[in-house]
């Protein structure tokens, strides 16, 4: 069966770039994101990981650990991680697991039969501190993934963990956001939102970003 969202990722240990991974203990208290790769020394999966490596520091004041996923084993992640610090000008600086078994893609439902009996499929998941599952995106061989969209999705998963908000269609950090409808206490609302709100409908009640 596949993960669904509020499920509990799958706890494993599993060797890696970085040695063994234990990963519920590696996660800590951080959010993470999974994602997984067809193989080693593919093209759009290099220009991947060089972008996770880039985008370290914004992971990091997010409080989110990357971590990534290929069937392929750990002598041949080292000699990929080289192809990628040198073909993407970065040093990688995340576990590369090697699931030379498939252990964790059979967890992770990651082996799809009308993508590849042996080559996982390239999906992503965000991992909240919880250990719940909170995304979960597929995407084809032939499309990149965007990483400032990953970024997006956290930044709207920690406001909304916060306050009793929803964020609208293309919010980007520090846009209106939406007072969910079950809030009705007009001194609460005034409580939590002292900026105020407009009401387009009154279903739709939008308020300046509160502080996440």
């Amino acid at each position: 069966m596949s993960l669904k969202l509020g499920d509990i990722a799958p706890d494993f240990e599993q060797d890696s770039s970085e040695g063994k991974i234990r990963f519920h203990e590696w996660l800590g208290n951080s959010w993470g994101v999974l994602f997984s790769h067809p193989a080693d020394f593919t093209p759009v999966c290099t220009t991947e990981l060089g972008l996770t490596a880039k985008l370290k520091d914004e992971f990091a004041k997010r409080g989110v650990k990357a971590i990534a996923l290929s069937v392929d084993p750990v002598d041949s992640h080292h000699k990929w991680i080289e192809d990628i610090n040198e073909t993407q000008n970065t040093v990688v600086n995340f576990p590369i697991i090697a699931d030379a078994d498939r252990k964790v893609s059979d967890l992770y439902d990651l082996i799809h039969p009308n993508a590849s009996d042996t080559l996982t499929v390239r999906s992503l998941f965000v991992i909240d501190p919880n250990k719940k599952v909170r995304l979960t995106i597929t995407y084809p061989a032939s499309t990149g993934r965007n990483f400032n969209e990953i970024l997006r999705v956290i930044d709207s998963l920690q406001l909304t963990d916060n306050h009793k908000v929803a964020t609208p269609g293309n919010w980007q950090d520090g846009d209106e956001v939406v007072i969910v409808p079950s809030l009705k206490d007009e001194d609460e609302i005034k409580q939590r939102f002292p900026k105020g709100y407009r009401a387009v409908k009154p279903y739709l009640r939008l308020t300046p970003q509160p502080n996440r």
